[in-house]
């Protein structure tokens, strides 16, 4: 067996409480990594396409309330 091949075994056999555990701490690793990768490309500015696009939406009327 491989690495991954124990993980999902292991993962398999949690009881349903320790399971939930596992998940919610699985997800905010996640979470914590997207928000990382978020700031790298915000602050490498590589997201400053979007301000721009948004910007030139509101110029041109494009842009409807929430």
């Amino acid at each position: 067996m491989n690495k991954l091949e124990d993980i999902e075994m292991a993962v398999s056999a949690l009881p349903e409480q320790e399971y939930l555990q596992f998940r919610r701490w699985f997800l905010e690793r996640d979470w914590e990594n997207w928000d990382r990768q978020i700031e790298a490309d915000s602050a490498s500015g590589e997201l400053d396409f979007l301000v721009r696009e948004a910007s030139e939406a509101k110029t041109a009327g494009q842009l409807r309330s929430l």
